[in-house]
């Protein structure tokens, strides 16, 4: 187990190194199209949507422990957080940003694409990291012929209420902690995300159904969590 989790951290840190060093050549390559935002997006929500398949494998086939797993839910918070360098990462975010009219209803449509499109990338891409087997988890894995887990353990409607719930806690965070010193904030806001996972499976037995929806909240104001490395 202790190999599994080391080899999932390594692929989860060349996932954020490759996006990240993707990122910026993609931004001075389009720097004078106007359309670095959109590669940006498009990196950014494949880097979150590879991300999340790799932590769902520790939890769903790896069962990794709880602690750990909040570890790992925190960490990426903050990873996500600091890289996504302007990325919505999912497409509530950004019409959100286009209500306040942060950018106009066609960038937030354009915007929405490249998340559907990096999601659809990020499945395929992620068994043929798998499939390598790097790991015994991964090997296993592929032997299982890449099934996956549903990881809704409660009837839908509360499993929606939940993640509804968690939704709204967190952007409630990102709301409310913009007085706070911005190399601070992108840390508070994670401790609310790995405070949510905690408690959601405490009363629903919902984790990691959550999870992916929970660590994509924090996409909805990424560029403000930028902010705090600048």
């Amino acid at each position: 187990m202790t190999s599994d989790v080391a080899v999932s951290l390594l692929v989860l840190a060349g996932i954020v190194a490759l996006s990240d060093a993707t990122r910026r050549l993609m931004t001075r390559a389009l720097a004078d199209t106007g359309l670095s935002v959109y590669a940006v997006e498009l990196v950014s929500t494949f880097q979150l949507c590879c991300c999340t398949h790799e932590l769902k494998l520790l939890a769903d086939v790896g069962g990794i422990e709880p602690r750990l797993a909040l570890t790992f839910t925190y960490l990426a918070a903050v990873v996500h957080g600091l890289t996504f360098g302007g990325a919505t990462g999912n497409p509530s975010g950004a019409l959100e940003h286009a209500y306040h009219a942060r950018f106009s209803a066609g960038c937030a449509l354009q915007r929405i694409a490249c998340q559907f499109a990096a999601a659809a990338a990020a499945r395929a891409a992620v068994p043929v990291i798998w499939g390598v087997g790097l790991s015994r988890l991964h090997a296993r894995h592929k032997l299982l012929g890449y099934q996956c887990i549903s990881a809704i353990r409660a009837p839908l409607p509360k499993a929606a209420a939940v993640e509804l719930a968690c939704a709204f806690a967190v952007q409630t965070a990102i709301t409310h902690t913009r007085p706070v010193e911005e190399k601070y904030r992108v840390h508070a806001v994670a401790a609310v995300i790995a405070i949510v996972v905690y408690a959601v499976p405490l009363q629903w037995k919902l984790l990691p159904g959550v999870l992916p929806g929970v660590l994509a909240e924090p996409a909805a104001g990424d560029d403000e969590l930028r902010a705090a490395v600048r």
